[in-house]
């Protein structure tokens, strides 16, 4: 994968740590997409209508947005540590956790409307 003649192979335990954050990333996706569809088809109507596919929806974009971000930081931080480059900010850990705190939010506020 080293092109560039400025890159080099990297320590393979740095690049198994970056595929194992990956993979975490990955895994917390696939738990937001699992939520999505369960809060879509097992959870019961709430007061507010439509309330159900909004948070269904925003947990699968939350999904989506994490799968894709993941990658990207995937590919970023291989190239930084191939270049022996400071390692670029995460950006998908604050986009993620404020998603994660809106949508807890909005379903605190439908259950106390309940």
């Amino acid at each position: 994968m080293a092109e560039d003649p400025d890159e080099r192979e990297p320590d393979y335990r740095f690049t198994l740590a970056n595929e194992r954050t990956f993979l975490a990333w990955m895994r917390t996706s696939m738990a937001l997409l699992a939520g999505g569809l369960a809060a879509r088809e097992l959870v019961g109507p709430f007061e507010v209508r439509g309330a159900r596919t909004a948070l269904a929806v925003a947990a699968v974009t939350l999904s989506l947005v994490l799968a894709l971000g993941s990658l990207v930081r995937w590919r970023r931080v291989q190239r930084a540590m191939r270049r022996s480059e400071p390692l670029p900010h995460p950006l998908a850990a604050p986009v993620l956790a404020i998603g994660v705190a809106t949508v807890a939010g909005a379903v605190a506020l439908l259950v106390l409307l309940a």
